[in-house]
């Protein structure tokens, strides 16, 4: 998509800490990992990887991490913050000890899975890692064997990893590195005290790493409760042409969901993520454009873990053109090419306004963040304005005309559509053994990569893109041939 540029500007939050701190810093140089204390091995896996070079987050935590201090790193989402914590309790297991030694506390199942994944990737340089993952909105069962089989590593929200923890399935005597992810978020959604439960369950001499977007007064908190001498870091996003556009339409409360479906069939994009405030607004919005036949999905805190998974599975994959979704179950949310960001509702919060339009225009490429305000609302986006220290670019509504190829409007369909196989790291499927059935002769002709798009494993079922044109086909060889040498069961969603 062609926008228009429009720079915005993050501003870093005010800070009272009277913490040990490391300069601020705003750029960077390339630092390679093999500057690092890292084993050859891990280097090598970084290699395999693509990790060419440290990101400013990891050139500047990695060597605290390492020497085995406590450290606050303050840097937005998606700055490479995983694998600089992740590097750093990988060096200090022991694999040959079945004990958990290190435990990563998130503020969402969707990040907590993010996490796990990438953790296991870090870990394949050494011997048998095993990372679980703690999350609620699944039966405990399945994570107590995990747990009674041994785990080195364990990533969690507070609430299951308590539950565990009370009714001794899970012990943390062992604890040797524990990570506080997002914890500012984490203290938005009130987990302090299931936080402060927590730690107090953990040894003493830990090492503690904590890493955060912004730096509200509970992180302080906190830090003289828990953390030693913490070293705080703060890294800010290096100056660079900004690639979103932000336009603002005023809407009335009569129209504020219509208006969604006018910006959808105007600017066309391909993805797009609309935030609204409450549950009751994100079922309301997919019903609307649903019966406008947009391909829409809702994601908040009320869908089950399997539910939670399929609508990831089908977003990521270019299968559903619009998420609508709270901002608590979106975090930890990776797509790399968004197209649109809606805020339905203004944001009280600016600084949750500069994270939401930040999911689109990465990596260089452009991208737009529309914002619709109704009057009573206008003090929110004045905020705004003065977080971002620049004024907001006001559009007319009735300028929002639809458009499409030859003038003609027709329906807004993701160039993807996604597959559904019964069976996933239980039935230790991979996405290669997808991958290799679907280009196999077996069960009718072979498709190429190109037609095939992400897989995505999770504990019980697989999700597979294909080419919009090729579905039912692709779902029917499936069914009819085999993956990892058996049959298995497989539908359109």
């Amino acid at each position: 998509m062609d926008y228009a540029r429009a720079a915005t500007k993050n501003v870093a939050p005010r800070r009272t800490s009277q913490l040990k701190s490391a300069p601020s810093t705003d750029n960077w140089g390339m630092t390679a990992f093999s500057s690092l204390p890292l084993s050859p091995a891990t280097l090598a896996n970084l290699q395999q990887l693509g990790y060419e070079s440290m990101t400013p987050i990891q050139a500047a935590s990695l060597p605290v991490a390492l020497a085995g201090q406590d450290l606050i790193a303050q840097a937005k989402t998606g700055s490479g913050k995983t694998a600089a914590f992740a590097l750093a309790l990988l060096t200090k297991l022991n694999p040959r000890w079945f004990a958990v030694q290190a435990m990563v506390l998130c503020p969402t199942r969707e990040l907590a899975d993010q996490v796990t994944v990438e953790i296991r990737r870090l870990a394949r340089a050494e011997e048998n890692i095993k990372v679980v993952t703690l999350c609620g909105g699944v039966a405990t069962r399945g994570q107590r064997a995990s747990l009674e089989n041994g785990a080195h590593i364990v990533v969690g929200t507070p609430g299951r990893i308590m539950d565990l923890l009370e009714r001794e399935y899970l012990s943390l005597e062992n604890l040797n590195t524990l990570v506080l992810d997002e914890a500012d978020r984490m203290l938005d959604m009130g987990f302090f005290d299931d936080i402060a439960t927590v730690v107090k369950q953990t040894p003493k001499e830990r090492q503690t790493l904590l890493f955060s977007a912004t730096y509200p007064e509970g992180i302080e908190k906190l830090a003289k409760q828990f953390m030693r001498e913490p070293q705080q870091i703060t890294v800010k996003a290096a100056v660079a042409e900004n690639t979103i556009e932000q336009r603002f339409y005023e809407v009335e409360r009569s129209n504020r969901l219509d208006t969604v479906g006018l910006l959808l069939n105007h600017f066309r994009p391909v993805s797009t993520i609309a935030f609204c405030n409450t549950k009751a607004q994100c079922n309301e919005l997919v019903t609307l454009l649903q019966g406008q036949g947009f391909v829409a999905q809702a994601l908040h805190g009320d869908l089950e873990q399997r539910d939670r998974d399929q609508v990831l599975a089908q977003f990521a994959n270019r299968s559903c053109s619009v998420l609508v979704a709270t901002d608590v179950a979106s975090r930890g949310l990776d797509v790399k090419e968004l197209d649109l960001v809606i805020n339905v509702d203004i944001t009280p919060d600016a600084e949750v306004h500069v994270h939401r339009i930040g999911r689109t225009g990465r990596a260089g490429q452009s991208g737009l963040a529309v914002s619709l305000a109704s009057m009573n609302e206008m003090g929110s986006v004045g905020k705004i304005e003065q977080y971002q220290n620049a004024p907001s670019v006001w559009f007319k509504r009735d300028e929002l005309t639809p458009t499409g190829e030859n003038g003609k409007l027709g329906r807004l369909l993701p160039p993807m559509v996604t597959v559904q196989i019964a069976g996933g790291r239980k039935e230790k499927i991979r996405p290669g053994d997808v991958l290799g059935a679907l280009t196999s002769t077996d069960g009718g002709p072979p498709y190429t990569r190109e037609q095939i798009g992400k897989i995505a494993v999770t504990e019980y079922c697989t999700f597979v893109a294909v080419e919009r044109s090729i579905a039912k086909d692709a779902c029917d060889k499936l069914n009819a041939g085999k993956v990892k040498g058996k049959s298995v069961r497989a539908r359109l969603l």
